[in-house]
C-alpha cells in the first residue's frame, strides 16, 4: 500500500462504517457495468447487470444512513449547524461536478473543431445554469447534457436541503425504528406505483427530469435503516447471514422477477446487514475502504472516460461505433479505477478544502454582518 493510500485511510473518521464505505465501491462497479456492457461484443443479457442502473438508489439509500449516522443525532439535540452542514455538503459533491462539466465543454469544442460528429446533448446552453447550479434534476434542466450522472448528485443535493426534514421525522420514530422502516418500504412502495401509473415510467428511470423526487423514498429509507442500527439489535453473525439471504435475493428478483419496488427494500436491508460487520472484517479492508473514498469519483469520470476510450478505440481498430472485444473492453473499464484515484487526489480533496475554506468564510461573514 503506498503512502498517499495509507493516509488516505487512516483520515477516515473513528466513527465511519468502514463496510459501508467498501459498499459505495460495488455500487459504483454496479453502475458502471450497466451503463458499459452493451460497449462488449458478444455481451449476453444478464438481469443484475441489466438492473445495474439501481446502484444509484443504493447510493440514495446509503446517503440518507450515513447522513444520520453523521448528524441526527446533533439535530436532535439542538447542535445542528445547517449553514456548516451545507457549506460541507457543497464541497463534499460540487468540485468534481464543476471539473467533469468542463471536461464536456471541452470534449464538444475538441470535437466539433476536429469536425467529428457528437451527440446535440452533449453540450445543451440552454441546460447550462441548471447544471452550474445543481438544479438540473428538479426539472430545471430542458435537456440531459454535459456528463449526465451529475443528475444525481442534483438529487442529492435536494436531500440535502432538506436533511432536517427527513431527519426530524425520522428521529420521531426512533423509539420505534421497525416500524419507521415499515413506513419508508410503503412510502416508497406507494409512490412507485403512483408515479407509474400517471408518468408511464418507473420512477426508478427518472433522471433529469423528476430525479429529484426519485431520491426522496430512497433517502427516507436510508434514515430509517439508520435507527435499526443505532438500537443495535442485529447481531454480526445474523448480519452475515441477512447479507448473504439479501444479496441472493437481489440476485433472483432482478433475474427473473425484475420489480424494482421489490429489489429496492431488498437492497435497503442488505446495506443495514453490512453495517453490522466488523470494522476489521473482510469489508473493513484498507484497499476496499480506499476504493470506496474514490467510488464518488469513478461514478463521476466514467461518461467521459467512456466517450474518450470508446471513440479512441474505434478508430484504432477500425471498429468505428462497434461494440468492443473483451480484452479492450476490459482495459477500458479497469481504467477507471486509476483515473478516479487521480481525479480524487487532484480535483476532488484538494478543491474540497478550497470550497470549505471559502465557504466558511462566506458564512462566516454574513453571521457578522447579521449580528451588527
Amino acid at each position: 500500500m503506498t503512502p498517499d493510500l495509507r493516509a488516505a485511510v487512516s483520515a477516515a473518521p473513528a466513527d465511519t462504517i468502514r463496510p459501508l464505505t467498501s459498499l459505495r465501491f460495488f455500487a459504483a462497479v454496479w453502475v458502471i457495468l450497466y451503463s458499459y456492457w452493451s460497449a462488449l461484443d458478444g455481451a449476453v443479457p444478464i438481469g443484475l447487470i441489466e438492473k445495474g442502473y439501481l446502484g444509484v438508489d443504493l447510493f440514495f439509500i446509503l446517503s440518507g444512513f450515513i447522513l444520520s449516522h453523521v448528524y441526527m443525532a446533533s439535530l436532535a439535540e439542538g447542535r445542528f449547524r445547517y449553514d456548516a452542514f451545507l457549506v460541507n455538503r457543497w464541497a463534499r459533491v460540487y468540485p468534481l461536478h464543476l471539473a467533469t462539466l468542463c471536461f464536456a465543454i471541452l470534449l464538444w469544442g475538441a470535437a466539433t473543431l476536429k469536425g467529428m460528429t457528437v451527440d446535440r446533448n452533449l453540450v445543451n446552453w440552454p441546460s447550462l445554469p441548471a447544471h452550474l447550479f445543481l438544479v438540473q434534476a428538479w426539472g430545471l434542466a430542458p435537456e440531459a447534457a454535459f456528463n449526465h450522472p451529475s443528475w444525481s448528485i442534483s438529487a442529492e443535493w435536494f436531500a440535502y436541503l432538506l436533511f432536517p426534514v427527513f431527519g426530524a421525522v425520522a428521529w420521531s420514530l426512533r423509539a420505534r425504528p421497525w416500524v419507521a422502516v415499515g413506513l419508508s418500504v410503503t412510502f416508497l412502495i406507494s409512490l412507485y406505483m403512483i408515479f407509474e401509473t400517471i408518468m408511464g415510467f418507473a420512477l426508478t428511470s427518472a433522471t433529469v427530469f423528476w430525479g429529484a423526487l426519485r431520491i426522496v423514498p430512497t433517502f427516507m429509507l436510508g434514515c430509517a435503516l439508520y435507527l435499526v442500527w443505532r438500537a443495535d439489535r442485529l447481531a454480526p453473525r445474523l448480519a452475515v447471514i441477512g447479507a448473504a439471504i439479501f444479496s441472493l435475493m437481489v440476485i433472483v428478483v432482478a433475474s427473473w422477477g425484475r420489480i424494482d419496488a421489490l429489489i429496492v427494500p431488498l437492497l435497503g436491508l442488505m446495506l443495514l446487514c453490512v453495517s453490522r460487520f466488523a470494522n476489521d472484517g473482510p469489508l473493513g479492508n484498507r484497499v476496499l475502504v480506499y476504493l470506496g473514498e474514490v467510488s464518488f469519483a469513478m461514478y463521476m469520470v466514467y461518461v467521459p472516460w467512456k466517450w474518450v476510450y470508446l471513440n479512441a478505440m474505434g478508430m484504432v481498430l477500425g471498429t468505428g461505433d462497434a461494440p468492443l472485444p473483451l480484452l479492450w473492453w476490459a482495459i477500458g473499464l479497469i481504467a477507471i479505477v486509476p483515473i478516479a484515484m487521480l481525479a480524487h487526489h487532484i480535483v476532488e480533496l484538494p478543491l474540497r478544502r478550497v470550497v470549505r475554506d471559502l465557504g466558511d468564510r462566506l458564512r462566516y461573514r454574513l453571521a457578522y454582518q447579521l449580528a451588527r
